[in-house]
């Protein structure tokens, strides 16, 4: 039997895992199958983005399309107040506290239709100016 593809197990990792998550214990939990090493280099490959999401989740949305599905546009604010500033970990306004939060702001797209929610989007807000 073929192994599924390293997105889907660190993913399926991620999610199961209580504590510390590292790719010697993702080899270790699949005795060996998968190496630490082959982890680490799908990690430092090419960046994802926006697209490569779309085009994994474009046949399952297709699949559940339907009238009465919407497009779910939401903003979130990961704080992280003791992180050197940068393009992405600034100061964002918080519209749900009505104040300055110091983190990292990331718009998301989902689609929901049919009782199913699929993640279709997702940008990383990066400040140009200050």
């Amino acid at each position: 039997m073929k192994a599924p593809p390293i997105a889907d197990l660190y993913a399926d990792y991620l999610l199961a895992s209580f504590g510390a998550t590292t790719a010697t214990g993702l080899s270790e939990l699949l005795e060996g199958e998968v190496s630490h090493d082959q982890v680490t280099r799908y990690l430092a490959s090419t960046k994802k983005t926006a697209t490569d999401l779309w085009r994994t989740v474009k046949p399952l949305v297709r699949e559940i399309q339907s009238e009465a599905g919407r497009l779910i546009i939401d903003d979130a604010i990961e704080e992280k107040p003791y992180t050197d500033e940068n393009a992405i970990g600034c100061w964002h306004y918080d519209h749900s506290t009505d104040r300055l939060r110091k983190g990292i702001n990331c718009l998301t797209a989902r689609y929901r239709s049919q009782g199913v929610n699929v993640p279709v989007g997702f940008h990383l807000v990066a400040k140009t100016q200050k």
